[in-house]
């Protein structure tokens, strides 16, 4: 998304200096160089991405088969901490959320905001961090279709304008999302 000379600086001098970063598999691939095909893949694309600074690593989106099928868009994440001691812990989750029939802008910002706020309020616990944000997202990403649809009229495909986030009809579940995806820890 951005032109192809600015990818060392994200690399090389963005990306190091980061505590949490949420690189989709396309732009995970770039930073890294390697191609993701697989979870093991994913798993050492992140530990490479780990390599570069950030302790947090969430590859919000990935062209991975889910284990619930096709209609599931699997996510990937990476907390590692240094303890005291010098020993390192890892903890590794994957989430798979539905699928939503449509093209939105400004998920992967969502995202990132949502995941911010979630490890601040559960810096040892990425499992919980995720599943508050996707849950979140899928809350909001589906009262957006629904209202969406009901604007375009039966029958019609939504355009961009209709398809914006509902950000404030969605206050609560940004704030105390029901949890309705969960994440296996790996």
């Amino acid at each position: 998304y951005v032109p192809k000379d600015l990818l060392p600086v994200y690399r090389d001098k963005v990306v190091p200096v980061a505590d949490i970063i949420t690189p989709n598999q396309f732009e995970a691939e770039l930073l890294t160089g390697r191609k993701i095909h697989t979870e093991k893949e994913a798993l050492e694309v992140m530990d490479m991405l780990h390599a570069m600074g950030p302790e947090t690593v969430v590859i919000t989106s990935s062209d991975l088969q889910a284990p619930l099928g096709n209609d599931y868009l699997i996510a990937l994440g990476s907390h590692r901490k240094t303890k005291a001691d010098g020993t390192r812990i890892t903890q590794r989750i994957r989430v798979e959320s539905p699928k939503v029939d449509a093209v939105f802008v400004g998920t992967g910002d969502l995202f990132a905001a949502m995941l911010l706020a979630w490890t601040h309020k559960h810096p040892n616990n990425l499992k919980v961090a995720c599943e508050k944000t996707v849950s979140a997202m899928q809350h909001v990403l589906q009262r957006t279709i629904k209202s969406a649809k009901v604007q375009a009229g039966e029958g019609n495909k939504p355009n961009s304008a209709q398809l914006e986030l509902r950000m404030v009809q969605s206050k609560k579940d940004i704030e105390n999302p029901e949890i309705i995806v969960k994440a296996t820890v790996l």
